[in-house]
């Protein structure tokens, strides 16, 4: 065997990465001295790119394919060059594989509420929560930037800046955008594309690329949520005297008891009913002159809400409404409402609560 040919059977090297972790972003091909040989073979797979290191200065980033690494067309010193060391090479030269494939199913959150103003219910405080997705699209300049040395560079590095990018332009965009909070859940697609594309710019500084952003859910604090309820159920139920009087027949329904009470009065009330009559009528049965009329059923008293600077209070009976106004807190121009009006109206154009101003005194005279 020729010296050559021994020389390119004890130098060749095969170099190559295959990633089971699936959270590495950069590995750093392990060689003793790191030192890379004449003829060795680099194999970088699809989903791969090979950044090569030589004497502390980045050489060249190899996409994927299989590369010969010769002095012809490599820029670096290999240990056929320098007999006198012994096939030794004083040059350091190092391989770092980075993952090209796409990270996804990554989670973002706000940890703290983020306070915005809505039109509808003034400043609220927001949480929210997602997923996104990144990929490197710029090898040598994230290896520049974000990795430097780290010979296992996991994406748990730097996702935590991630987020913090990702929170930061939310509450930007969630700003400047004015969404009504109860339009939220039909924008949020377009919010999260509002998001992303603010945030393409700031990772492309660090060779990253943002490909999706997700906006899951957007929540409000837990004691306006319950408000909002009661809100929505307010506005279901509509006239809140027959609801509760449905209420009422519904719950009687339900109970033996109560039903078999409510047949025993009717029966009871029936058989007096019939006594009456029959007392009247005489001993010869004959008709009274004239028939007692029922008594009509008492009116039905109105309960009323009074909205003032965008907040709701109430139901107040009719008598605490008479209260307000003589203590001014109700006026004429004060919005009120009650089940079965037509949306708000002033007060002095409510008939039964315009009443309540014309009993009070007028203004005293000037002294």
């Amino acid at each position: 065997m020729s010296i050559f040919g021994f020389l390119s059977g004890e130098f060749i090297d095969v170099i190559h990465w295959t990633d089971d972790t699936r959270d590495t972003l950069v590995w750093r091909f392990e060689r003793e001295a790191h030192e890379i040989k004449y003829g060795a073979k680099l194999t970088v797979r699809e989903g791969q790119a090979a950044v090569f290191i030589h004497e502390g200065q980045l050489a060249d980033v190899f996409t994927p394919g299989l590369y010969m690494l010769e002095t012809n067309n490599m820029p670096i010193m290999t240990t056929l060059q320098h007999w006198d060391h012994g096939f030794k090479s004083p040059f350091k030269s190092e391989i770092y594989f980075v993952n090209t494939t796409r990270f996804s199913n990554l989670k973002w959150g706000t940890k703290n509420p983020v306070i915005v103003r809505d039109p509808e219910f003034g400043p609220v405080r927001l949480r929210a929560f997602g997923t996104y997705s990144v990929r490197v699209i710029d090898p040598a300049l994230f290896m520049r930037e974000i990795v430097g040395t780290d010979g296992e560079f996991t994406m748990d590095e730097i996702s935590y800046q991630i987020r913090n990018i990702i929170v930061q332009e939310f509450s930007r965009t969630f700003a400047r955008a004015q969404i009504p909070v109860l339009d939220m859940a039909a924008n949020s697609r377009e919010l999260g594309e509002i998001i992303g594309g603010e945030i393409e710019a700031q990772l492309a500084e660090y060779g990253l690329a943002l490909p999706e952003l997700y906006v899951e859910n957007i929540s409000l604090p837990s004691a306006v949520e319950e408000v909002l309820d009661k809100r929505s159920s307010m506005g279901v139920i509509g006239n809140l005297n027959e609801y509760m009087q449905f209420q009422a027949a519904e719950g009687l329904g339900r109970d033996g008891a109560g039903a078999a009470s409510i047949q025993a009065g009717l029966g009871a009330g029936l058989g007096m009913q019939i006594g009456t009559q029959a007392a009247a009528a005489g001993p010869w049965g004959a008709a009274p002159a004239a028939r007692i009329a029922a008594p009509p059923p008492p009116p039905v008293e109105h309960v009323w809400h009074i909205a003032e600077a965008g907040q709701t209070s109430g139901p107040f009976s009719k008598a605490a409404m008479g209260r307000k106004a003589s203590e001014g807190a109700l006026t004429r121009t004060t919005f009120v409402w009650t089940p079965g009006q037509d949306g708000w109206k002033r007060a002095e154009d409510v008939m039964e609560l315009a009443q309540l101003f014309t009993v009070l005194p007028p203004p005293p005279p000037d002294a």
